[in-house]
């Protein structure tokens, strides 16, 4: 039985678009013999579609072009296969949200709702919860001879002998669904990118199937939605648990396997979390970017290493011609600066502007000054060349239509070492999900990988500095940049105490100071862009902190 997994990158809510590209992806595996094809979790809209859900006209709608769709593959000259897809679907009963997502079964002309999803997410990025209403029992259906189980994303991820340790749900579906003995098992999947999660999900299914002795085909939606990175990378194991197809990373594929002849094409996959980050973020950059309606980008350039690998992005994912980076240096910035800013967009290829900001700073000075009398420069005075810039970014934006991209990384915005309606403007932050100890790390891999100097290693190799006043360095505000990533990382994706911070031996006085100013940037991370989710925890759509609290909790509980 050969299955084709078809890997798409849907424009959540185009559901013409979409239904398109289904169609032309189902004529091409029907070309190549498929008996059965599987789209991902929701493919008809998108994933995720959010609040479009409440629309009641929105399901009908998606449903319209699923009978039209079915409508026209069995028209089809040459003889089309039959097609699992994922869908909203409208709930009937008078009780329970509105929808499902379901997955539904085009064959002969006919639309046949095969399985509901029965555990719905609510944790990190998700919210299912508040729109689907939840599966009851499992899906099957017979298609070329063989008996299919049909799941749905988080359907699979609830095993009891893979999630020793923690289980969000105490039902699993797979298991109800084996018992009544299927030949098959097919996932249609919508699981968005994180560093580290393909290995879990390859040993996951490999796991399942192994232990049901049953093979898995598994198709994953590929593509950048908002803040959210969908990789594909379809798979299928035989009956085994061995790992006989895998589809092409962060690009449209379709997947061809025949789970019990076991046979199909594993495309290699870069494992290496520089590798995989660049994908991720050239990807949901290009993505945002042309789902939103842009084709061209603008940045500054600061001759820092954040702006550097920003520009880098950018002119991987749109083309070099349609990057601008603009220079704006003040009386504090370096020749240094400067001159590396130039070399870099040289070496992209992008046009450079210059525009120097001293007079606007003493235009500023001049305006204020009636207020400002004797009060010393401070922290103010820098925060206005930061606006300043901001100001001349969004001027150049709004008037070529080129869409701002902000350069600020994971670790500045944990702890708010950033400008609001300054360096945080912007219409995407490309590496806000990105601490700085990587984008050095990602940094120096591109370079490896290209095999010449795409960012001047002078860049690389700089102290970091805002260079808002004379002689400033990041350390003078921030520990090691070491230092800080590693409590970061254990407080905000680990979700580590105060307490397990200073058993870990960091310092008291750092650990005190980074969580201190975590809490207290939340204003700021509320007013920041989007930004593109690497990370298993991202100041995102999976981060709901509130904003006006202190945190005050009884001794050695914080």
């Amino acid at each position: 039985m050969r299955i084709a997994l078809l890997q798409c990158n849907p424009v959540v809510g185009d559901v013409v678009g979409n239904v398109r590209r289904i169609r032309e992806a189902v004529e091409s595996a029907a070309s190549q013999g498929a008996d059965l094809c599987v789209t991902p979790e929701l493919a008809v809209c998108g994933y995720p579609p959010r609040d479009l859900l409440f629309r009641e006209y929105f399901a009908e709608a998606c449903w319209a072009a699923l009978e039209g769709l079915a409508e026209e593959l069995a028209a089809a000259a040459t003889p089309m296969p039959a097609v699992l897809i994922g869908a909203p679907v409208r709930n009937a009963e008078p009780v329970g949200n509105g929808v499902f997502n379901s997955a539904v079964l085009l064959d002969g002309g006919t639309v046949t709702v095969v399985a509901n999803k029965t555990l719905l997410p609510t944790y990190d990025v998700f919210d299912e919860r508040r729109y689907f209403e939840p599966g009851r029992g499992c899906g099957r259906v017979v298609v070329a001879g063989r008996r299919i189980g049909v799941t749905i994303c988080e359907d699979v991820w609830n095993d009891k002998s893979f999630w020793t340790d923690h289980r969000f749900y105490d039902t699993d579906p797979v298991a109800e669904l084996l018992d009544g003995s299927v030949d098959l098992l097919v996932n249609l999947s919508a699981s968005p990118f994180s560093l580290g999660k393909q290995a879990i999900r390859e040993k996951m299914l490999s796991s399942l199937s192994a232990r049901h002795g049953v093979p898995v085909v598994y198709a994953n939606q590929v593509g950048g939605n908002d803040d959210l990175v969908f990789a594909g990378k379809s798979m299928a194991f035989d009956h085994m648990g061995r790992l006989i197809a895998r589809g092409l990373g962060f690009a449209e594929d379709v997947v061809l396997t025949d789970p019990f002849a076991g046979t199909g094409i594993v495309h290699e996959d870069d494992a290496a979390p520089e590798a995989q980050a660049w994908q991720a973020l050239v990807l949901g950059t290009r993505d945002y970017a042309r789902k939103c309606g842009f084709s061209k980008v603008v940045l500054g350039l600061s001759g820092g290493i954040d702006s550097a690998l920003v520009a880098a992005v950018a002119a991987e994912a749109l083309g070099p011609d349609n990057v601008l980076g603009v220079l704006m240096p003040s009386p504090y910035s370096s020749k240094g600066s400067v001159d590396d800013s130039l070399e870099l967009g040289r070496s992209l290829g992008i046009r450079t502007e210059i525009i120097p900001i001293e007079p606007m700073m003493r235009a500023f000075d001049s305006a204020l000054e009636p207020v400002f009398a004797g009060r010393q420069p401070d922290v103010t005075e820098e925060n206005i060349q930061s606006r300043i810039r901001g100001n001349l970014l969004m001027g150049i934006s709004n008037k070529l239509g080129a869409m701002l991209l902000t350069t600020g990384n994971k670790s500045e915005l944990s702890v708010g070492y950033c400008t609001i309606y300054g360096d945080m403007a912007g219409g995407l932050a490309v590496i806000s999900d990105v601490p700085k100890t990587l984008v050095w790390s990602i940094s120096r891999w591109l370079n490896k990988t290209k095999g010449r100097e795409v960012i001047p290693v002078a860049i690389i190799d700089k102290i970091p500095s805002a260079e808002l006043r004379p002689d400033q360095k990041d350390t003078d505000s921030l520990p090691e940049y070491e230092v800080l990533d590693a409590i970061l990382k254990a407080y905000i994706e680990e979700r580590h105490s105060r307490a397990a911070l200073l058993a870990k031996g960091f310092a008291q006085a750092d650990v005190d100071r980074v969580l201190h100013l975590v809490r207290i940037s939340e204003f700021k991370r509320r007013q920041a862009p989007p930004g593109i989710k690497i990370t298993d925890r991202a100041f995102g759509t999976g981060w709901r902190m509130p904003v006006a609290c202190r945190v005050n909790l009884p001794e050695g509980l914080m």
